[in-house]
């Protein structure tokens, strides 16, 4: 069983201290004072570990404590959320991968905000699983063999093409395939594709209904503690909602601190949401939850994606990390 890593980074977007610049993490409260200027939000959501912090902030009242009511609507794929965003259907999308909101953000899609981390990756939380008769062993196998990832060109591809890279593998050899998570398993017992890059909860599952092997470790350097989703939302909402975003922002980070640093509230909740059952919850790999925005963390995600060439133009993360005006 491989072994849980310690929590650090999830779901964003809440706290007193949100650091958007140089290598530190300031402290000043971002209420602002005053009443919020909305007080029901809707967040959607995918499956994945990523989101615990916006479901532990529901049931333990943190975003009540803001003055928040907080609906929350299940999606599989972060970007099917995009649309509802711009229009304003939906006020946030929690565990946004950020590979495609950069994207759509440097293509002018959407002017992003990002409210705060999700979760930050961690050695096995995204593995590449094989079936246990695989050919595939190490890295270099995956060479001309089909590999399904959730979406395409995302974090997935682009933390994977820097692992084979470092392992001097020629990455443009390898063939992704779209399939959503909770559709990998079947995918890849049906031989459909070679491999899946899949990430917890469904990692640790798939193992144990298939008897699926490691092949290779998602969360190995050079992008190990790399951010890798987070809580977003339109610059649009934050300029005209600053003290409903600092609430949320406040909330988030609470409930990012509660899970960096107890196990059992993320173990209980993720079968409320994930449909895993709770033995695979209490083994599976969680990523880092950070309560804190960075400017240094960030331009990680934004340094890999450049070389790769999945940016038109150099991203200013000043005005895309959301920073909470401090109290009048």
């Amino acid at each position: 069983m491989r072994k849980s890593l310690r929590l650090t980074a999830l779901l964003g977007a809440v706290a007193l201290t949100v650091a958007v610049s140089g290598c530190s993490d300031s402290g000043e409260s971002s209420s602002g004072g005053g009443s919020l200027e909305m007080d029901t939000m809707t967040v959607a959501a995918l499956p994945l570990a990523d989101n615990v912090a916006v479901y532990i902030a529901q049931k333990e009242g943190l975003f009540e404590d803001e003055g928040l009511k907080v609906q929350i609507k299940p999606v599989q794929q972060s970007t099917q959320a995009i649309p509802a965003l711009v229009k304003g259907d939906v006020n946030v999308i929690a565990g946004a991968n950020y590979v495609s909101f950069l994207q759509a953000n440097d293509k002018g899609t959407v002017k992003l905000s990002v409210l705060a981390e999700g979760a930050s990756l961690t050695s096995h939380f995204m593995d590449v699983l094989v079936m246990p008769d695989s050919e595939i062993k190490t890295p270099r196998d995956l060479e001309g063999k089909k590999v399904a990832v959730n979406l395409l060109n995302n974090v997935q591809t682009l933390t994977l093409n820097a692992i084979l890279k470092a392992n001097n593998v020629n990455a443009a050899e390898v063939e992704y395939v779209q399939v959503p998570f909770p559709q990998m398993a079947a995918a890849l017992e049906r031989g459909q594709v070679d491999a899946i890059h899949a990430v917890e909860p469904f990692t640790t599952d798939i193992q144990k209904r298939l008897g699926a092997r490691v092949a290779v470790d998602g969360g190995a350097e050079p992008v190990t503690n790399l951010p890798i989703s987070g809580f977003v939302t339109t610059r649009d909402f934050t300029q005209k909602n600053p003290k409903t975003a600092a609430a949320f922002q406040r909330a988030i980070f609470a409930a990012q601190q509660r899970a960096s640093t107890d196990r059992e509230p993320v173990e209980k909740i993720l079968p409320s949401y994930t449909k895993i059952d709770g033995r695979v919850a209490s083994v599976i790999t969680l990523p880092g939850y950070p309560s804190t925005l960075t400017t240094n963390r960030m331009q990680r995600v934004v340094d890999l994606m450049t070389v790769a060439g999945m940016l038109k133009q150099k991203t200013d993360l000043k005005p895309v990390l959301f920073q909470a005006l401090p109290p009048s």
